[in-house]
Formats: C-alpha cells, structure tokens, sequence
C-alpha cells in the first residue's frame, strides 16, 4: 500500500507556530461545506461545486477563535461555538444571524445535533453537557458526570443515545429519555489534557450499531451500542494515537486521523486499512462528501484539501447501500399543536443584539409570533409546491410559503427534514437477496423454502423440518427470479416482482401431490406487480401493489377480487385463516406506522377479526402469523411479541419482549410460537437476519410479559399467572363457541380444567409469597381466584400453618361464600337435582358399607334396566293425581339441602381450630387427626391435590 500525498489550500490563517483546532463539515447535498478555526473568530462557507473559483462567505460574529461546528441533518441551521463562551445559531447556507441560543462560563469544545434536528448539545470545560431545546432556546437537561473536559459528543442516529468523551479519556452513554448513564468505558481513549488543538472524539456507525472511539494502542476500538462491550479494534500503520475519525455514509469504511500526520483509510468489515495520506501538518478534522467518493480534511495550520477517489473502484463505493435510520420521536419534546401559536423564549435576539453585547445574556423578553399569511412574505423566496414536516414542533402539514422571517425571529422550528415513510411491504420468513448466496423465500415452523442463482437462472430447494409433515420435494429451476414464497402441507406459493413490461409479476402455485400430471399453474400480472403471497386449506392468495387481495383455489381458479382500505404491509395463512395487515395512512411525525388487520374465513367468506396493528412507539413490523393454537400474533423491530385477544373487546398483549432476555450481542429473527414459548433464530449481531449455511439453529423462549417490578418479588410467578389467564380465557371462550355449534367439547374441556388446576397451583404459590412478605390484601384477592374447593380448603391450611389465624378466617369466610353462592347457583338451575347431588356427595364422602345380602338385592334393583319412554308417559298419565304431593316433597328436600350445606360449612373452620388446640393433649390431637382424615364433601369431579 503506497501512500500518497494531498496538496491543500488555506482557508484560516494561524498565526506564529501554534497548532489550532480546525473544522470541516458539509451540508447534505454536497453544495457546500464549512470551515472554522480555534485561532479565528470568523466562520467560512465554501462553494462545494467551484471551491477555488468562488469565495466563501464569511460569518463574522464571534469575538473569539471558533472551537466547534455543527449542522442539523438536513442542512438548514447551522450551530457554532467558541472561546468566548457562546453558542450562535444561523441559518444555512445563507449565513444569517438567527440568536445566541445559550451562553457557558467557559470555553466551548463541541457541539452536536441529534437527528431531527430539536435538541442541540454543546459541552466544554464547563461542568455539564447542555441539551438545548432549538425551538425556543430552553436547555432540557444538563448531563453531569464526566470530570474534565467534555471533547466528543454524538447522538445515535435512532435519537435514544448521546455518547460523550472526555480529555482524561472516559466515555458516557446517556439514555435521553430518563437523562441516566447506560454504561460507562473508563480510561477507553488517550489523555490530551487540556490542550485546544487535540480533541478525543467518538463516532456512532451510520446504524448506530457501532461507537468508534480512539483506543490507547494506536487504533480504533469499536463498542456494542447496548453493552459497551469491546467488539474489535482497527490497528494497522498508525504510529501515534488516533485523533479523529469519521465514518463513510454506507458505514463500510471508516478515515482516521493519527498524531503521525496520517489518514489511514479502514474496511471495517475486512478490519485492515485500504490506503492512506501523509500529510505535512496534523489532520485535526475530517467530513466524507455525502454523495461522493471524497473526503475533505483540514489540518491544525487552518489548510484544507478534497481527497477524491480514496475508495478504489473495485470496491464498494462509500455512497451505496446507506442505511435508512430515521430518529425516533418519542424521546422528543415540546409536541405542538398546528393551532398553537409559539412563544420563542428571550434568548431568540434580533441581529442587533449581537453588535457590541457579542454573547452576553439578556434579561428576557417574550415576543409572540402571529401566523403570517401568504400576502405578508412578499419578500421571502417560497416553492408553493414544497411541503416538509416539522420535526422541531411536531407540526405536520407545514408549507414554506406560511413562513416568514419578522425581526430576525425564525417563525418555525430550527430543524426541518424529510417526511418519515411508510414501511415497505415485507414477506413473512424471507431474507433479503445476496448476490452469490443462498436466501430463504420462506421460512416457518413447516419448512423451508431457499433460493440461490445458478448459471443465470435461479434454483429453488424446499425442505420439511419434520420429514413426516411432508413429501420429499425435488429442487426447481427458477426461471422468473422469485424473491418471496409461501408454505404448508399441500403446496406452495411462488411470487416476483414485475421487472419492467417484458418482465410482468408472475404468481407460480407448485402443489406436493395431486391426482393430475400437470397441476402447477401460473398467473401473469399486466400493470400491476404481486406484494405478498400466503396460502391455506384449498386457497392460494397474493396483494397487489394496486391495493387487491386476489384468492385462487389450489387448482388456480379465481374465486374472488377484493379492494383493500390501504397498501398492503404484508400478510400470512393458517388453515382457513387469511391474515393482511394494510397501511391506514401516512406515518405520523412521531415516526409511529398507523396500520390495521382483517382476518378472514376463506371457506365461509367471513371476516373473523379486524382492528388496530399495534407496534412499539417508533418501531416497525417485522412478522405475523398464527400460533399452533391458532391465534393472531404479531413482532415488532423492538422485540415485542404480541397476540391478539377477544379480552376487552379485542386486544393485542405482549406476551414477550426481548428487552429481558435478549443478549446484547444477538438478534431475534421470529419463526413461530406455540402455547408456551417463541421459535426463532438467533442472529449474532449485527445481522439482522439467519444465513442458509450452516443450517440456523431453532432457539425456545418462553413467554415473558414486560412486567413492572414489583414489591412482590416473584416475578415468574405473576408471569406465569398472566399467561395462565390468557390461556384458560380462551379456551373456554372456544368451549363455548363449540357448544353453540353442538361440536362436542369433551376435549377443550379437560384441557379448560387441566388450565385451571395449573393456575390454581400458580395462585397457591403466590399466596404463600405474598403472606412471606405481608401482603396479606393481595393474599385474599388471589384467594378469591382460586377455582377449585380444593385449593382453597389447601389455602386455608397453608395460611393456618403459617400461624396467620386472621387471615385464616378471611380465607374460611372466602370459603364459605363461594360454596354458598354455587349452592344457589345449583338450586337455581337445577332444582329437581339439587337433592340428589347432595345425596349423591354424601354417599360418595361415606365410609364404604359392608357387602350384605340385602345390599346385594339392593344394587341388583338399582342396576336393572330402566322402562322405556312409552312405559314412562303411560306411568305418568296414571300417577297425575299425584302431582301436587310430590312437588311438596321436592320442596322438602331442597330445604334439607340447605340445611346440610350449612353444617357442612361449619366444618371449615376445624384446620384452625386444630392448629390452636394442637397442645391439648394426646386425645384432643388424635381426635383432630380423625377429623382430617374424614373425606370433605366435593362438588368438583376433580382435584388437585
């Protein structure tokens, strides 16, 4: 590797032989880029297109040497800082004035924007890290806790992170939204003191997956962005300690600047230096050109250059493939509404406070600002046609034209950037397609469909997981270029987007077995293109980008054509079930997806379930699907798993986050749920998603409910308890569906009851936490849950040995309720019956009688076959007389019925009574003992103990 040398230009003189610390940035579109020196109090703004032809402009408004720059995103405000303490805001690229957006008691080192462009931090020798609120000036927070100078600061490209570093080396990240140290990295870059010329600075990956920071060995360390762990450190030709980097806009390359007045060019996945400068002064700052392959480089003697063409040709350019991270809104502030009229604090001055007050503080002043019409910016430069968001105020829907300039005060926020987008459509279980490697087009709890070019043409593999679920199924030669599929027992589904007229979108079904030669069939799409395909019992369905569901039968006939409310996000089949999930409208500023569902029968042509698609505040939708019970699931980019319940009306619970479970160097990618856990695949970080080969391992998660922490201490419990109440939900929710149906039940019903003595044992231990940590209100809630007579005469006795007679006697009242409550339910239901159970219980709870000869005879009578109906209408229309005698009976006997489940209500309180008399002697206690081994009378058919 030769090194090459880079003639510069001067944009700052620095007087005598001292170094200063210079800047360089440019603005988004390449137009222009900016220069600033420590030793000059003015500012340059460069012609990016004709630099040497052009002279810059020059912003002369500090006092003092510049020490740091920045720019909002999208290149419309421009933020300065300086040894005179101050902090200046302008408008960009014009250079005009707009205030002194706060003020330090010492000299300022850094400045940085987060990604929407509303928050501005700036640091210094000062104690503190200032978050300033760009729309009106207030500072939000200041962040306490480095113990020197603050040098580097950069916010994560999704806004939730800032990380800062000092001179004594320290790196904090700050969690925005609660203003807490995530993790600290002691003594992670050099010591540079206190000297103006050599800053420690750190860089986030344009992902945010990544934090590069300066390392002690003459390299570049790189950092998880959740853990702060090491990942891998660039060490190559540097003979002094780096003092800059700066990432390429793809994030495959990364520049570095060391103290040996080179810049060394890094492949960061090859993790070696490509090329590299030398240079005749040290390179105190560095700027990729945003849509080029250059770099511009400044040194300490204010002379900068444009190294163009630094990435060889046969790589990858720095410009393809850049990621599309848009900042999250949620840890924004100051939510205004677009009738509020703002209120721009004191520190927004006119142009003439900076004359001779330079960066002093005013007393404040409030001026509101009206809304100007169109007829009042005559002298504002307007497009009619432009329309932007408000990322600052949170105002959607402004135009350019509504805003003008009224002495000097910006009517709108600082930062303005581009319009969040809808999310793309996706097909559940497939993987992005990699030039030369095998992809999935579908991947599920069935099998696997997987893809990969072959001689120009595309070969196609399927696999069951479990061999017996499915035929074995040969390999296919692709000749349209599939990019998504879909799969069960019967066949599968094939789909390519439309690749130009010649090229239209093809919909390929490949049935596993049919009793036809030729039962594959094809359908072609003319001024349209497939989205997303699923399938089912005897269906086939694609969503076409104009807003169709198309449903084919498994032979290929068209069957329906339906219009959706929105563009189509994706969708999936589960038997009879077809699930779509459609835009509703635009996304919202605050970066949130508005999306809904519809479920439909395929067979009955119904729309079982439709609603809301709900996701984590900024996240996206990565998968859906069915459980193997049949419910509506769905997972979102921040881990967080969700079904869909009839609880509440219709309801989404998150039933896993991977917030509690996740390693921090992995990622999730969902194939699946069952009752109990997630099935997915675990990508190391950062892949995002599984590879091919080797073949991906199936990782179990059970379910975990992003709880709160609480007082209780017994957190798998409560989740476990929460689940349980799902699941029996449900279930009978499905019993009593079916026996509307007259299905027989019998199974979901043994299923019900086996829910129900689980909770019951679930609830059991979480009464005997609760009376551990005395919360013994919380006990007698649960004791109410409990479901069986059992588990709560087992309560009682817990409670009893635990010598809490008190809430022993609560748990018996508890008792007593509950038995007679369904005594009268009994009564009220069944009252020809009611006797008979009662009889029916005592006989069964009655030591076993003595065989004789007359029970013999008896048994005999009991056991002898019963008279026909006809018998039975003809003995009814002779006894009629009768009647009225024997309705006096019945009544009788309901009355003995109540009488007997009052005494046997009296013998609930014997545990207690036992355990306080358990020191009366030998024949209190064997009395006692006798009283236990009695058999209680049980209404249920089961128990659990």
């Amino acid at each position: 590797m030769k090194s090459r040398t880079l003639k510069l230009r001067e944009a700052h003189k620095v007087g005598g032989s001292a170094a200063a610390f210079c800047s360089i940035l440019w603005d988004h579109k390449a137009e222009h880029f900016v220069t600033s020196s420590s030793s000059d109090p003015s500012i340059s703004v460069h012609d990016g297109l004709s630099p040497s032809s052009s002279p810059p402009t020059i912003l002369r408004h500090h006092q003092d040497g510049v020490t740091a720059l920045a720019l909002s995103q999208d290149s419309s405000f421009l933020a300065s800082g300086s040894i005179d303490h101050c902090v200046k805001l302008y408008r960009f690229p014009s250079g005009e004035f707009q205030t002194n957006i706060t003020r330090f008691t010492l000299p300022i080192r850094v400045l940085a924007f987060n990604g929407s462009g509303s928050l501005l931090a700036a640091a210094g020798d000062d104690e503190g890290i200032k978050l300033i609120n760009t729309i009106d000036g207030s500072i939000v927070r200041v962040l306490k806790g480095h113990k020197g100078p603050v040098t580097g600061l950069d916010f994560n490209p999704n806004g939730e992170l800032l990380a800062s570093l000092d001179s004594n080396g320290t790196v904090l990240c700050w969690e925005l939204q609660s203003g807490t140290v995530s993790y600290t990295l002691k003594g992670a870059a050099p010591d540079t003191g206190f000297s103006t010329s050599v800053v420690n600075v750190l860089r986030w990956s344009p992902d945010g997956r990544i934090l590069a920071v300066p390392g002690l060995r003459n390299d570049v360390v790189m950092y998880d962005r959740f853990t702060g762990e090491k990942l891998f450190a660039l060490r190559g030709d540097h003979l002094e300690s780096v003092c800059y980097v700066t990432w390429a806009p793809n994030g495959k390359y990364i520049a570095t600047s060391g103290m040996d007045k080179q810049v060394l060019l890094w492949d960061v996945e090859k993790r070696q230096d490509i090329d590299r400068q030398r240079f005749e002064e040290r390179v105190c700052c560095m700027s990729w050109k945003p849509n080029a392959n250059a770099l511009s480089v400044i040194d300490v003697r204010g002379r900068y250059g444009i190294w163009e063409s630094l990435v060889p040709s046969s790589m990858v350019g720095p410009t393809v493939g850049i990621p599309d991270i848009l900042p999250k809104r949620r840890n924004e502030i100051l939510p205004f509404d677009e009738e509020m009229e703002e209120e721009l604090c004191p520190s927004l001055n006119d142009d003439d406070d900076d004359g001779d007050g330079g960066g002093e503080s005013h007393q404040p002043r409030r001026k509101r600002i009206r809304r100007k019409t169109f007829i009042d910016d005559d002298d504002v430069d307007v497009d009619p046609d432009e329309d932007f968001y408000d990322e600052g105020s949170s105002i959607p829907g402004y135009r350019k034209k509504t805003h003008g300039v009224r002495s000097g005060v910006p009517t709108r926020s600082i930062a303005r950037s581009t319009k969040f987008k809808m999310q793309k459509p996706f097909q559940p279980g497939a993987t992005p397609p990699e030039q030369g490697k095998r992809t999935f087009l579908c991947y599920s709890m069935l099998g696997c469909i997987t893809t990969i070019e072959h001689e120009g043409n595309y070969r196609i593999e399927t696999d069951f997981h479990d061999t017996g679920r499915g035929p074995r199924v040969s390999s296919m030669i692709d000749i349209y270029g599939f990019t998504m599929a879909s799969i069960n027992e019967n066949g599968c589904v094939f789909a390519n987007p439309s690749k130009g007229e010649k090229n239209m979108s093809v919909l390929m079904y490949r049935p596993f077995k049919s009793w036809a030669s030729n039962s594959e069939w094809t359908m072609r799409f003319e001024g349209e293109e497939v989205k997303v395909v699923a399938n089912g019992s005897g269906w086939v369905a694609a969503i076409t980008s104009l807003n169709l569901l198309r449903i084919f039968s498994e032979g290929g006939l068209q069957k329906h054509v339906i219009s959706l409310d929105g563009p189509v996000v994706t969708a999936t089949g589960c038997k009879d079930q077809l699930a779509v999930v459609t835009h509703v409208s635009d996304c919202l500023p605050s970066n949130e997806q508005v999306m809904e569902f519809r479920v439909f029968n395929i067979s009955k042509m119904t729309q079982q379930l439709n609603g809301r698609v709900a996701l984590t505040p900024g996240s996206r939708l990565t998968w859906i699907g069915f459980s193997e019970e049949g419910s509506f699931s769905s997972f979102d980019s921040e881990g967080v798993l969700r079904v869909f319940t009839s609880q509440y009306g219709g309801s989404w619970i998150p039933i896993f986050s991977t917030a509690k479970v996740k390693k921090q160097e992995e990622n999730y990618w969902v194939v699946g749920l069952n009752k109990t856990s997630l099935c997915c695949i675990a990508c190391k970080h950062p892949e995002l998603f599984p590879q091919v080969t080797p073949k991906p391992i199936l990782s179990i998660l059970d379910f975990s409910l992003p709880l709160a922490s609480s007082d209780l201490g017994a957190a798998s419990l409560e989740n476990e308890f929460i689940l349980n109440q799902l699941r029996l939900y449900e279930t009978q929710r499905k019993v009593d569906d079916m026996a509307v149906a007259e299905v027989d039940t019998t199974a979901l019903e043994d299923e019900a009851f086996d829910l129900e003595v689980s909770q019951d044992k679930c609830i059991l231990r979480l009464i005997s936490s609760c009376c551990t940590s005395d919360k013994f209100v919380k006990a007698g809630e649960l004791m109410r849950l409990l479901s069986l007579e059992k588990s709560m005469r087992a309560a009682i006795t817990l409670v009893t040995k635990l010598k809490l007679p008190f809430l022993a006697e609560t748990f018996c009242s508890i008792l007593e309720e509950k038995l007679l409550e369904e005594a009268n339910d009994a009564n009220a239901n069944h009252p020809q019956n009611s006797s008979r159970g009662v009889v029916k219980s005592e006989v069964q709870n009655s030591p076993a009688p003595v065989q004789t000869r007359e029970n013999t005879e008896a048994n005999l009578k009991a056991s002898a076959p019963k008279p026909s109906a006809t018998t039975v209408v003809r003995k009814a229309k002779v006894s009629e007389g009768l009647k009225l005698g024997k309705e006096q009976i019945k009544r009788d006997e309901t009355d003995d019925v109540k009488k007997r489940e009052v005494n046997k209500l009296n013998l609930i309180k014997n545990p207690v009574n036992r355990v306080n008399n358990e020191d009366k002697g030998k024949g209190l206690r064997k009395e006692a003992n006798q009283q236990d081994a009695r058999p209680s009378s049980n209404p249920f058919l089961k128990s659990i103990v």
